[in-house]
């Protein structure tokens, strides 16, 4: 029997989980909710119903893992809490400061009702969570750095969206070369945030709007640009849609370590990804975790779970067997 699962929000991410699920000969696409009309959402696999999220409830029978993909902002802290009242469910909840007060929601509401959820699914937070633990524990000696990108920040193109006189863009996160270097060459340095990272934004003007006004409220906004070295480019509005249509990103964690009676021997791990479609890989790793979602639900465990709770295995479609000969 197939592993069934439901997509609560069909955007970017919605969709790379459907054709995720279409690479996972155990599991089915048992049906899409949406806020939208459905009769507006045209979705890739046939057959399956598009519903309203408000006939969610009547699923309850019908869905093993619900996927939840809305955004980490406002949707998923309201209705992950939400939905594990009804369904064992998975979220990619990466607002990183916010995980432990989403996680103790989560928790309540999942025992409450006897479901499995698992939040903070991806990437980062996610596959580079787990690199960052596995290295902290076997270097307990040493420093951790996180470098995103070459990639497109959605946040901060949004950000830039949000300027007056912009029309459009896109912001790449882009990491220092040297910086990345002088930590893959053992040296440990300690790095502020403006020699990590710098930022590149592509921005289309609406007509008659003041470039320099713009670039200056682009490179001054806190929190975004102000504390990193950023390039402002002017485009048109057809370079953006010819040269900037993709979701690329990726990135690097690294851990600098000593190990040795005095500390005298050093090791670097490195971790990394290039992403040509970043809710894509996203989608791939969230409907990995659904598996283990199924999977420890039906030996009745309930309550929240974090990447780093799952035991590898868990996300396989292979058995025991079959890992320990092919991968061990």
């Amino acid at each position: 029997m197939k592993i069934r699962i439901g997509i609560l929000g069909y955007g970017n991410l919605g969709r790379g989980v459907e054709c995720a699920i279409k690479q996972n000969p155990d599991m089915e696409l048992a049906a899409v909710f949406t806020r939208r009309d459905p009769k507006t959402v045209s979705i890739l696999t046939p057959g399956v119903p598009v519903c309203l999220v408000s006939e969610a409830e009547k699923w309850t029978d019908k869905i093993d893992v619900m996927i939840l993909c809305g955004g980490s902002a406002t949707d998923l802290p309201v209705q992950t809490p939400a939905y594990a009242k009804l369904f064992n469910v998975v979220d990619s909840f990466d607002t990183h400061a916010h995980i432990p007060e989403h996680f103790a929601r989560v928790d309540a509401a999942a025992k409450e009702s006897g479901k499995l959820g698992i939040i903070s699914v991806g990437w980062d937070p996610g596959l580079f969570s787990l690199n960052r633990m596995y290295a902290n524990a076997v270097l307990p000696d040493g420093k951790d750095y996180t470098f995103w990108g070459k990639g497109v920040s959605q946040g901060h193109s949004d950000a830039i969206r949000r300027v007056e006189g912009v029309k459009d863009a896109k912001q790449y996160t882009i990491p220092v070369e040297s910086a990345l270097e002088a930590v893959r060459g053992g040296q440990a340095p300690d790095l502020t945030t403006r020699e990590k990272h710098t930022r590149e934004c592509f921005v289309v003007l609406e007509e008659g709007a003041d470039a320099a006004k713009v670039e200056a409220a682009i490179k001054t906004m806190p929190d975004y640009f102000a504390d990193y070295d950023t390039t402002v480019h002017f485009i048109s509005e057809e370079e953006l849609k010819r040269d900037h249509s993709g979701i690329p990103h990726g990135g690097f964690v690294l851990r600098s370590g000593h190990t040795g009676w005095d500390g005298q021997t050093k090791h670097v791990i490195e971790y990394s990804l290039k992403l040509e479609s970043n809710p894509e890989f996203t989608s791939s790793v969230i409907v990995a975790y659904a598996r283990a979602a199924y999977r420890l639900a039906k030996e009745g465990q309930s309550g929240c779970r974090t990447v780093f709770d799952i035991a590898p295995a868990y996300l396989s479609a292979l058995s025991g067997e079959e890992l320990r000969k092919t991968m061990l």
